[in-house]
């Protein structure tokens, strides 16, 4: 295991966009281990009266807030997707917030060891230092964009220029300790699952001292 900040044993599960990751995450979650999703904190954060509204509408202007109270993520998207500048005012905001927020489920999570889902883990260049092991959820790219096409009915370039703009296969594969490969056969994922979730909770106690 690497040094890492991690006062408890914690997986960072991480994957591209369409490879399985939340997937993934229900089925150890299913075997008992608490599950801390950084997106899922990124929507509580921007959603009405959240934690992130207020200086957003103060860096971006009230036009990036919708009528509902909530951001208004489409507006956003288009803002900050090709432009640099406006992306890292987003995550100057964002980014230290959600910090705080998993760090607080973290320390709640009564599992022998806690995942947290960062589907931009690797990108980040923080995250690899914060938790005990990296687990990639992995699938060829034409597979990836078949998914994300099918589910969310964007177009191919659309999704292209998504996947570029993450990190690549060979990146995170590189990153990884542990990987699972969902290439077209959920049905062998439960079993992929469950031997990790046993190996990791052998990995917690002896990093507890039991």
């Amino acid at each position: 295991m690497r040094h890492t900040e991690a006062s408890r044993f914690s997986i960072g599960l991480t994957g591209g966009i369409g490879s399985g990751k939340s997937t993934v995450a229900d089925l150890f979650a299913k075997l008992g281990a608490s599950i801390v999703d950084t997106d899922l904190i990124a929507h509580q954060l921007t959603a009405p009266e959240g934690l992130a509204i207020e200086p957003i509408r103060q860096a971006f202007g009230t036009a990036f807030i919708a009528q509902d109270g909530a951001l208004d993520r489409k507006k956003m998207r288009d803002a900050v997707f090709g432009d640099p500048t406006q992306k890292k005012l987003l995550e100057s905001i964002l980014h230290p917030l959600i910090r705080i927020e998993t760090e607080r489920a973290a320390r709640q999570a009564s599992g022998t060891y806690v995942i947290f889902v960062v589907p931009l883990l690797v990108e980040s260049g923080t995250w690899i230092q914060r938790v005990s092991r990296v687990l990639v959820v992995d699938c060829p790219e034409e597979v990836q964009r078949q998914r994300v096409m099918q589910r969310s009915g964007l177009s191919e370039a659309q999704v292209n220029a998504i996947m570029a703009s993450q990190a690549s296969r060979a990146d995170r594969l590189a990153a990884a300790d542990d990987i699972i490969l969902n290439d077209g056969d959920s049905s062998l994922l439960p079993a992929a699952v469950e031997r990790l979730h046993s190996r990791y909770q052998a990995l917690a106690l002896e990093a507890s001292g039991l």
